[in-house]
């Protein structure tokens, strides 16, 4: 069967809620489908009555007033209100792609969801409410689905014609929340490093879901394959502090190992020698480990025309905003030593060295603004697989 391209909505209430990171881990821990990108935005009315209306209209329902339920919320939770709204849109490829993520996503209606049914398996089962009037059997009192999935593909394509076509020239970054303070407010940059990306895991929404204790708003979101470029660009301030920090450490230790080995005591010319060769090439050859485990590719072995081609290895970057950010999410991530970390912290968890530390965070809002500009986070990457997906299809 060929490979088919879906999208699962995270609703604003389950963002609001710091419900993401959850949805994430089981989304990514229970299906052998891609997560090939991701995206925040901000739904406008108009956008909102026209999924409204799709919705309504599938024709996917058993019950007819499931699809009016469904459209209702639509319209009321995807409109602009002071709620400062704001919808993930998360896009997975792979065989049987639409039907496995209704699957995940569970039932709606009350005859799929009683309470002594209720499993746990799949998002709804968790995060979703569905509460009916006791004097009114057929009355919804409340009605959140956590999450909004297509049942068959003729209805994800058509829904997604529409999404691409709204997203087109959406910005994605979300700039709607307004603050009392706004000289206050910092953004920080997150990248989720490529070891939690090696199999189906549930991590990195675990690490989502770790940094919700920050209370601070995820105002963008990218699945990213970091180029060579990119990575010797983002990495580029840290080449001197390794040389300056390694170097004199590794030409040391070189020259006490060949005093050993030769029974000769080294003059301070020759150990200063080895600093400056072999433990120079040491400390570049640390900072070419980290771009190759970032990208994927060795930087020496990449031709000039390819330096700007996505790397073989995927991250997914977040932005984070509200006061004091950069210092509350470095605080959950941890040291760069996983084993210096704290307990509870991130690296600690899920790092396993000073570079498979897990996850990167900015050192200071002048830093999250010059790598957010390297990973391009304002590139529209979400409309692009949905464009040459839908002109597939149609092809």
């Amino acid at each position: 069967m060929s490979e088919e391209l879906s999208y699962i909505l995270v609703t604003p209430y389950t963002i609001a809620k710091s419900r993401t990171g959850g949805v994430i881990s089981r989304l990514l821990s229970r299906l052998d489908l891609e997560l090939v990108g991701a995206q925040m935005f901000a739904p406008t009315k108009e956008f909102a009555e026209e999924y409204a209306e799709l919705i309504r209209t599938s024709g996917t329902f058993t019950r007819k007033i499931t699809g009016e339920l469904l459209s209702n919320y639509v319209l009321e939770s995807f409109s602009p209100s002071a709620r400062r709204h704001r919808v993930l849109m998360l896009l997975f490829r792979g065989e049987n792609a639409t039907r496995k993520l209704s699957d995940i996503a569970g039932a709606i209606y009350p005859e799929n969801r009683g309470v002594e049914s209720l499993t746990g398996e799949t998002i709804r089962d968790t995060y979703a409410d569905l509460i009916m009037d006791h004097d009114e059997p057929d009355k919804v009192r409340y009605f959140e689905p956590a999450v909004l999935t297509p049942r068959n593909q003729e209805v994800a394509l058509r829904n997604m014609r529409l999404f691409a076509d709204f997203i087109k020239d959406e910005p994605t970054i979300i700039e709607n929340m307004k603050y009392p303070d706004p000289k206050q407010i910092e953004r920080t940059l997150v990248i989720i490093k490529p070891d939690n990306w090696r199999y189906a895991s549930s991590r990195p929404g675990t690490i989502i879901d770790m940094f919700s204790r920050t209370g601070l708003r995820i105002i963008g979101v990218k699945v990213h394959r970091m180029s060579v470029g990119e990575a010797l660009e983002f990495y580029g301030p840290v080449k001197n502090v390794l040389r300056d920090k390694l170097a004199p450490v590794f030409g040391k230790k070189a020259g006490e190992l060949l005093e050993n080995e030769f029974g000769l005591k080294l003059s301070d010319q020759t150990v200063r020698f080895l600093t400056e060769s072999f433990g120079v090439e040491y400390a570049e050859d640390q900072f070419s480990q980290i771009v190759e485990f970032m990208s994927g590719r060795k930087p020496d072995e990449v031709p000039v025309d390819e330096l700007n081609e996505p790397g073989n290895v995927k991250s997914m970057a977040l932005i984070y905003e509200g006061e004091n950010a950069v210092h509350r999410i470095r605080e959950v991530l941890g040291p760069t030593d996983p084993m210096k970390a704290p307990g509870g912290t991130v690296r600690r968890e899920f790092g396993r060295d000073v570079m498979v530390n897990t996850a990167h965070a900015s050192d200071a809002p002048e830093n999250a603004q010059r790598e957010m500009k390297v990973i391009k986070l304002q590139q529209n990457t979400c409309f692009q697989i949905l464009n040459d997906y839908i002109k597939s299809q149609e092809a």
